[in-house]
Order: structure tokens, then C-alpha cells, then sequence
């Protein structure tokens, strides 16, 4: 059954907006509105909103040069982020080019990104927007909560010093409730994308819902799901470790006869939230401290607990831990993640950006499914 046409058009949309990152921000700079790009999934994204500019999450992108960028962070961080960093300081023309830079601490990476953009801002190395840190924990306990209420205030104030006013309460409102839509939406896609898309097409849905304004997100998503009536075919994988912010890894995996069915990395399925609720700094930090929960703030129990849960709901088969070079955090928790999947597992270490080893994956994965079939 072929899908509505103006649900054909939603998909379009999404899919546009993966693919062209900086589609949304030159429509929003067009308009006279300034654009936020950010870095980290515990970005307080309903902050950028009220203050009157559209938040993009920066990504990388598949055959970019990263040469200058690799001059400053090459076999420091994940290649992920030294691509983040040439998309900064080289910007082709699907990148968005932000009026500000905003950069959580979700992980070292993140961290090193932003001493590294800092210290190029301070001599004058490159020009460059204006970067703020925003440093929000996730250790449980009244304490942390404090503290990144503390931060969320700051935050605020610099966004107030930078824009030239205060976020009023009905912009932060309006904020928090869009973003909350958006989120419902994405939660429906969570549930829905195993039995609906290849997983290659449900991280483009999910990917667009970092460059497109919040409330247009949610309708277009809404939208696109009421419509999707795929049967996607292959085997269903599901994936964990290092997060893919381009979909090129599911494509080459789906091209090979696997079907990505969920993930827990945080552009995908496990950048799942539930929804904010009331619009107050308060809420959000209770938000931003427990319900927002960057992977390597996730204890290994609580990981593997929930990739078997995963792997039930979505019907998975299989199970892929992809650690990128320089990204071996994810690795340590293979073993419990192993234990707790019930299906053939693998780990595959030191893969490159936007690349797999596809046999040695079909060789590991395969294999281990023949030697435990009766």
C-alpha cells in the first residue's frame, strides 16, 4: 500500500534534513534569527528555543576533509568529534554555521572540543562564534540537581547577555512545550520504527529532529509515521556502543542483509525522554539530571538490563556493540550487555568513521548463531 501524499512529503522532509544539516538554519538565518549549534545530548535545548534561535546539533558528515581539523584533535578524540570540529571550522554547504557554539560535558570528547575551540577563539587562530560550556552531571542524589541548577541559571544568563534580554516565562513555556511535542513524537517513532523502516531511514526521522525547529518537528514526524507502511526485511540487528550521527553505518549494514531494528545510543532510541512537563529552571534540571542520561553516565547493569528489554521489544535476533577507534568506553561493558542479550552477540572495535567491517561482523554474528542452533 503506498503511503499518503502528504505523509510521502513528511518523509521527504525528514530525510532532507538529515541528509542537509544546515537546511532549517539557512531558512532560520534568512529570517534574521540566530542559530545555536550544539554539542552534547544533555544540551538544554528549550533554553536555545526561548531565547529566540533555532538549536542544530552538529554532526559529522561522510567524506568531509578533515584535515585542519585533524591538526588539533587527531588521535585524541573519536574521529566523530574531529569531523564535529572541521564542520566548525570548514563548514561545506549542507553544515549549519551557528552564531554560537554551546558544548556539554556528555563526554571527554565533548570536553576536549570545546578547551580546543576556546583556546583557538583566545589566539586568534581561527574566527569563530562565541562557545559556552554548559557542565550538567548525572550522579544521582539532591546534590547534583543543585549544582546543575546552578549551571541552567548561568546558562540562561548567558544567553540573556548574548541576545540582549532575559527569557520571559511565556518563551520559556512555549519552549518546553514544543520541545515536549517533539519528544512525544520521537517516543512514537521508538515504539513503531522495528515493524515500519529500515533503520537506516528511522535515524534519518531521528537525526532531523536535531536541525529542524522543535513544534515542525513533531508535526512532520506525526505525520510521516501515520503514513509509513513498510515491511522492511532482513536480519534484525540491534545496535550498541558509539553513537552514529549519519546513517551511513545502517545503510552499509542494511545493503548487507541486516535490518537495524533499535539501538542505545543517544541519535537514535536512546535519546528517548519523557517529557519536561512543567516550564521552570527547576523542572529542567530534575530533567536534565535524571531523565537525560549520556551513555557513559549509564552503569553497565542499567545498559545491559535495558538492551535485553530492547532486544524483546523490537524483535532482534542479533546484537552489535560498534566501538569507533579511540572510543573503547563502550567496550567494557560488553560483557554484561553479552549476558543479558540471549542472542549471538559481537564487539567490533576500532571501526572508522562512518564505516564497518561488514565480514568480519556476518563471520562473528553467523557463526555463533550455527554453533548454538540445535
Amino acid at each position: 500500500m503506498t503511503a499518503p501524499p502528504e505523509a510521502q512529503r513528511a518523509a521527504v522532509a525528514l530525510r532532507a534534513a538529515h541528509d542537509d544539516r544546515g537546511l532549517s538554519a539557512r531558512r532560520h538565518a534568512a529570517h534574521g534569527r540566530p542559530v545555536v549549534g550544539y554539542v552534547g545530548c544533555d544540551t538544554p535545548v528549550e533554553l536555545i528555543t526561548a531565547a529566540g534561535a533555532l538549536p542544530v546539533r552538529l554532526a559529522g558528515h561522510t567524506g568531509r576533509d578533515t584535515t585542519l581539523a585533524g591538526t588539533y584533535l587527531d588521535g585524541a578524540v573519536d574521529p566523530q568529534t574531529v569531523n564535529v570540529l572541521a564542520a566548525i571550522l570548514t563548514p561545506e554547504d549542507h553544515d549549519p554555521v551557528p552564531d554560537l557554539i554551546v558544548i556539554t560535558h556528555d563526554c571527554d570528547a565533548s570536553l576536549q572540543l570545546f578547551y580546543t575551540l576556546r583556546e583557538l577563539r583566545r589566539i586568534g587562530a581561527q574566527t569563530l562564534p562565541p562557545v559556552h560550556f554548559v557542565d550538567l552531571l548525572h550522579l544521582p542524589g539532591e546534590p547534583t540537581r543543585l549544582y546543575n541548577l546552578g549551571r541552567l541559571r548561568r546558562f540562561a544568563d548567558q544567553l540573556a547577555a548574548w541576545r540582549g534580554r532575559a527569557v520571559d516565562a511565556a518563551e520559556l513555556a512555549e519552549a518546553v512545550a514544543d520541545h515536549d511535542a517533539a519528544r512525544a513524537a520521537r517516543t512514537e517513532l521508538r515504539r513503531r520504527r522495528a515493524g515500519l523502516l529500515p533503520g537506516g531511514e528511522a535515524l534519518r526521522w531521528y537525526a532531523a529532529g536535531t536541525a529542524m525547529p522543535a513544534r515542525e518537528y513533531a508535526a512532520v514526524l506525526t505525520t510521516a509515521l501515520a503514513g509509513a507502511t513498510a515491511r522492511p526485511a532482513g536480519r534484525p540487528l540491534y545496535v550498541s556502543g558509539s553513537t552514529h550521527d549519519t546513517a551511513d553505518v545502517y545503510d552499509a549494514l542494511e545493503g548487507d542483509g541486516w535490518r537495524v531494528v533499535g539501538e542505545d545510543h543517544d541519535w537514535g532510541d536512546g535519546g528517548d525522554q519523557p517529557p519536561v512537563g512543567e516550564p521552570t529552571l527547576k523542572a529542567l534540571a530534575d530533567h536534565y539530571t535524571r531523565a537525560v542520561l549520556p551513555a557513559t553516565a549509564r552503569p553497565p547493569r542499567q545498559t545491559a538490563s535495558a538492551l535485553r528489554d530492547a532486544v524483546g521489544s523490537s524483535g532482534a535476533r542479533y546484537v552489535l556493540t560498534y566501538c569507533r577507534r579511540y572510543d573503547d568506553a563502550h567496550r567494557w561493558g560488553e560483557p554484561a550487555r553479552a549476558a543479558a542479550a540471549g542472542v549471538p552477540t559481537t564487539l567490533l572495535r576500532d571501526q572508522p568513521y562512518a564505516g564497518i567491517d561488514l565480514p568480519e561482523l556476518s563471520r562473528r554474528l553467523l557463526t555463533q548463531e550455527a554453533q548454538t542452533t540445535p
